[in-house]
This record gives structure tokens, sequence and C-alpha cells, in this order.
């Protein structure tokens, strides 16, 4: 029996979504491709309100936060971090050999940008790196106020991960002074996982030119050559799953609609919100909550792994907490193309199994 998957990435992909990528392959130097990119990026940037360069890459959106990292650091960069996958991008940037400040927050305590500000007003950095969502404690950080605070440092680039909110969380790039934000496509997307994207500004790459010792694959500059050439990848990519996106893309810009698609998300997230309140607790500072995955308490101590166990005969599957946080917690995620009446059902069989 298939599992309903309400964890967070990759999500439940649906039917039409699927065969979406059944379709005859072509050359990824041929026309079909240079059409399929140029759409794609043309949604994209509707999807993120931005005029910016879009980046298509075959690899997981990690290989998209190594790029960042090789990209956006000359001298020194700046990490905040609250969780596990933010920790994990500090982790990419040392392992690139690049000279950094983290800057670490309790889990399950978000980022104002006051904090950010105290740091970068030093004039040490080259660029801040903040995670909008962290998948591992529920936290949805202000990227709004982080960027409004960023206008005030031009010459700062701030580089964002919403591997875990692109999709189904408003995010204005322009408005919001983004340099470059990123993500995957197996989360909010709802696609399987293989492709990740980002928006790179003119000033990312104008800084990119002037940073040595990129690498290959990852390299912004290699991107955009190729995109100038004929809105192509560099290297081979995978075309299913970019005409996937394409074919999503249009469902969640002309048929949902981005606001209502950012509102459904909303009603799941305080749908399990409501639900954890009266049975458990939250690991997140609610100030913070995030709209795409709930990280809950674990306050009754039940066996999670037991509780996931009975799920599967049901015929879904959540969350256990992610790594320290095992059993201590667990994580409903509300994102993708789940919907609303789905999340009732899934909280009226847990609400079974645990009475």
């Amino acid at each position: 029996m298939h599992k309903k998957l309400f964890i967070p990435g990759p999500t439940e992909v649906r039917k039409d979504i699927r065969e979406a990528m059944n379709f005859p392959m072509f050359g990824h130097r041929m026309p079909e491709t240079t059409q399929l990119m140029g759409e794609v990026a043309d949604k994209l940037q509707k999807l993120l309100y931005t005029n910016n360069f879009i980046v298509i890459s075959t690899s997981s959106a990690t290989g998209l936060m190594e790029a960042c990292s090789r990209n956006l650091i000359k001298n020194k960069g700046l990490h905040l971090t609250c969780g596990a996958f933010s920790d994990r991008w500090a982790k990419i940037s040392k392992a690139c050999n690049k000279d950094v400040d983290v800057v670490e927050y309790e889990w399950g305590k978000g980022t104002p940008a006051s904090d950010i500000e105290e740091k970068i007003k030093t004039g040490k950095y080259d660029a801040v790196f903040v995670t909008h969502n962290e998948t591992s404690t529920g936290v949805l950080n202000p990227l709004k106020d982080i960027g409004e605070m960023m206008k005030n440092y031009p010459d700062v680039l701030l580089a964002v991960d919403a591997v875990s909110s692109m999709a189904g969380t408003e995010i204005r790039v322009d408005d919001w002074n983004i340099d470059v934000v990123l993500a995957s496509v197996q989360k909010c997307f709802a696609l399987p996982p293989g492709l990740a994207i980002a928006s790179v500004s003119d000033k990312a790459m104008e800084f990119s030119a002037e940073v040595e010792d990129k690498g290959f694959y990852f390299d912004f500059q290699a991107f955009k050559k190729y995109w100038d050439k004929a809105k192509q990848p560099p290297t081979t990519a995978c075309l299913n799953l970019i005409a996937a996106l394409n074919y999503q893309l249009d469902k969640i810009i002309n048929q949902e609609g981005i606001e209502n698609r950012v509102k459904r998300h909303k009603e799941m997230a305080e749908i399990v919100q409501n639900w954890t309140r009266e049975n458990f607790d939250f690991f997140a500072d609610q100030n913070y909550l995030s709209p795409t995955v709930t990280c809950i308490k674990n306050t009754k101590g039940i066996s999670v792994a037991s509780l996931n166990e009975e799920l599967g005969k049901r015929g879904a599957v959540i969350s256990n907490g992610y790594g320290k946080l095992k059993e201590q917690t667990f994580r409903i995620a509300h994102m993708g193309d789940i919907t609303v009446d789905e999340i009732k059902w899934l909280l009226g069989e847990i609400d079974n199994i645990i009475s």
C-alpha cells in the first residue's frame, strides 16, 4: 500500500505530475530545450516576483547551497544557524575552504533582523547566509524584515535557503532585496527530487565574476554563459523533471494562483497548529511558526516510530524528529499539493491511534 507523504520532503507527487515527465527525449542542445528552459524561467520569475536571472540546476538544493558558498564569499561570510540545515550550510562553506563566522541560535528559536545587523555593520562580510524555513525545527525566519534591513548595507549580499518554503510561502525577491534564493523541487513544488532552482541578482553575478576558485559545476558564470548563448544549461539536464516543473508552474500560477497557494498552506498550518495546542506543544518559538512544517514536542512520551508504523497501515507517514530531536519531537508537513481535507484526515487518524 502506498503511504501518503506528510513528511517535509520528498512530498506527495500527483499522478498528472508524474505523467508530465513521460515524453520522447530530446537533446539538451536542441531548440526544444531552449523553449522549455525559457518558459520555466519566466514562470519562476513570476512566482518569486523578480526580474533576476534564474538558475536551473540538475542537482539537489545542496548543490546550489555550495554554489552560493563558492560564488558569494571572497573574504568572509556570515552564517546564521538555528537548526540542522542552517548548520549544514555553514559546514558546506567551510568544506569549500571559505572563511566564515557562524552565529548559532538555540534550536527552535528564530533569527531576528536586528541580530544580523549587529554583525554585518562591522563591515567584515561579503555575504550573509540565512535559512528561511528551518525544516528540522519548524521555524520560519522573518525574511521580509531581514531583506528590508539589508537595504542599508548594499555592499553585503543576502543568500537565502528557501528549500522548504518556496512555492508554499510568499517570497518577493526584488522587494525584499534578496540576492540569491534557492530551493529544490521535492518539497512545496511537489515534484520528484533531482532538480534545484535559484534566482540570482545582478549584484551577485557581478560579485561572482570577481571570485576565483569557484569550481566547475556550480559556477554562476557558467550558467549565465550558456543562458545568454541559447537559454540552455551548461551541462546535460534532467529535462523530464524540468518539463514537470513547467507543468506544475502552470498549475500554481494559472490554476490555483500564487496567492491562493500561499493561503492554502497557511490554512493547513493553522489546522495543525491548533491541533498541536490541544494535544501536545510546539518545539519552535510560536513567534516563528512555519507554514509548511510543524515540529511538535512529544510531551506525551509516545513512541513516534510506533505511531508511524500504525499510520503506515492506514496509508500515511509523518516524520520523526530530526537528528538529536528523534523521538523528542515529530514533524507533520503541510506542503506541496496536500489538501486541507487530507490534513484533517491525517490528524483524525493520529487521534484514533493515540486514543
